[in-house]
């Protein structure tokens, strides 16, 4: 791909990404009480914050905010850690193993989400663990998702084996291998496994419904979906909640865009 067959894809995706947020973010800027617009409507004629504070006496943002900022402040590091070790784990096994453990981590990644919801109910229930944030974590502790360790494996598999038979030589344990030699030389790659961690616990719905119903733990996709039964006029309240869920993500994104772009373009190079 030449650099500016490259230069206008971002642009459009740019423009794919960023034309619906700004629809959302100039919809909650709307007074309360008016019809919806019956057409495109950039910018409103008297635009206003009310529809935040609204919101925030319709549901208890402060309490939702806390325990979603929680359950990523824990879940994110403990998926970087937990996928990194298990990705470079499998550049250290043997050819034979190795093979049959990407070909586990590839099957459990097709596996359906719903399958899991009755076990995993049922396992949190006799834990004593439902209604508690600790389920909304526990995905972590598998990586979140094996797509993160094959991530993770493909960066350390890049490193010259030849790196890690020096590190033997010199006497390093598996954990000095890890942090001196193979961390330092995939924070691209960690930085993705960060952000999609984050994205993924950040706007994790459907365990946050299924095992964590109490109102003292509920998070912030649970708490604001309350409000999609408001009338037409009250929309800039919805619109207002939509901007809160994903204004984290899309900061998250911009400071972690030039890294994931740099992995792109040697991606990309890799593959010409």
């Amino acid at each position: 791909m030449t650099r500016g067959a490259g230069t206008a894809v971002r642009v459009v995706l740019l423009v794919v990404l960023l034309l619906p947020a700004a629809l959302i973010v100039t919809g909650s800027l709307r007074r309360l009480g008016l019809p919806a617009p019956s057409g495109l409507e950039l910018l409103p004629a008297d635009p206003s914050l009310s529809s935040y504070r609204d919101l925030a006496q319709r549901v208890p943002v402060g309490l939702l905010l806390r325990n979603s900022l929680v359950v990523t402040g824990i879940a994110v590091p403990l998926t970087l850690l937990v996928a990194s070790w298990a990705g470079f784990a499998l550049t250290q096994l043997g050819e034979r193993q190795r093979r049959f453990a990407l070909g586990a981590a590839i099957t459990l990644l097709l596996v359906p989400l719903p399958m899991l919801w009755v076990a995993r109910f049922v396992l949190y229930l006799r834990l004593g663990l439902l209604d508690t944030l600790v389920p909304l974590i526990a995905p972590a502790l598998a990586a979140t998702t094996p797509f993160t360790v094959l991530l993770a494996y493909r960066a350390f598999r890049r490193i010259p084996a030849t790196q890690w038979e020096a590190a033997r030589l010199e006497g390093a344990s598996a954990w000095q291998t890890w942090r001196r030699i193979g961390l330092p030389q995939v924070k691209a790659t960690t930085t993705a496994i960060a952000a999609i961690a984050f994205v993924f616990h950040w706007g994790n719905y459907l365990d946050a419904l299924l095992y964590a119903q109490y109102e003292d733990v509920r998070t912030l996709p649970v708490g604001l979906a309350e409000l999609i039964e408001l009338d037409a006029s009250d929309q800039p309240v919805v619109f207002a909640a939509a901007v809160l869920l994903a204004l984290p993500a899309l900061l998250g994104l911009l400071v972690v865009q030039r890294t994931l772009l740099s992995t792109t373009d040697r991606a990309a190079a890799d593959m010409d």
